[in-house]
């Protein structure tokens, strides 16, 4: 009975979105609210930003520290040369070349999620590339680092990492973990990903006289939600 009554109280919370719960209260409520459930459900982040004139569409990367979902395989396409084109091989690139790569780009007959670019060739592929993979966010740009000349080292950084992106209107979506876990691997996944979320957006606390700053260029942060699926999503106070 008093289970049943816990879970009842914590529907309610869930239902009420006007509420601001802490981060371990919010998962409390959602573990609470998918007992009933004989599947574990996946609890979701959401995470909105605002996006001024001139802002880039957030995207990163992060490692979960506990696995919620089969992460997709990267495709790497390296535009590299001599040593530096060994390099990108032996690391793992799916494909490596010059500014031939180029017209199998513009026709779609090369498909990869992430390109990677040396600083020497970089000038030779933004004239037709930019206006190709620049608004899909796939572009090399030495902002992102990857415009490099450690290729190898970049991919290599990318084992077990799972990309992130906004969406136009800066909204992020990312499933972060199961009803089922403890308490404690949920908050440890939440806080991960709002680590990569926050450097991606420029909104990493700096102390300065007690204020946390934010930079110019920023992306600020104006809701983070959880939710379990086919559930209400429950507004994060503390992030």
């Amino acid at each position: 009975m008093a289970a049943k009554l816990k879970r009842k109280a914590a529907a309610a919370a869930a239902k009420d979105t006007s509420t601001r719960l802490t981060l371990q209260d919010a998962v409390g409520v959602l573990k609470a609210v998918s007992v009933p459930s004989p599947r574990a459900s996946t609890v979701s982040l959401l995470v909105k930003t605002k996006l001024g004139t001139g802002i880039a569409v957030p995207r990163g990367r992060y490692k979960l520290p506990r696995e919620a979902t089969n992460a997709a395989e990267d495709i790497v396409c390296v535009f590299a040369e001599g040593r530096q084109a060994d390099e990108a091989k032996r690391a793992g690139a799916h494909i490596v070349g010059g500014i031939e790569l180029i017209e199998g780009i513009v026709s779609n007959r090369i498909r990869a999620t992430t390109f990677l670019c040396t600083t020497s060739l970089i000038k030779a592929i933004t004239p037709r590339l930019g206006r190709v993979l620049g608004p899909k966010g796939l572009m090399p740009s030495e902002r992102r680092g990857t415009v490099t000349d450690d290729v190898g080292g970049y991919i290599r950084k990318l084992v077990g990492t799972t990309e992130w992106k906004a969406d136009k209107q800066g909204v992020i979506r990312l499933p972060i973990a199961k009803t089922d876990w403890t308490a404690e691997d949920v908050v440890k996944n939440f806080e991960h990903v709002m680590t990569s979320v926050k450097r991606a957006t420029g909104n990493l606390s700096v102390k300065e006289g007690g204020k946390a700053s934010v930079g110019s260029h920023s992306a600020p942060i104006t809701k983070v939600m959880l939710s379990a699926t086919q559930g209400p999503g429950i507004r994060i106070s503390n992030f």
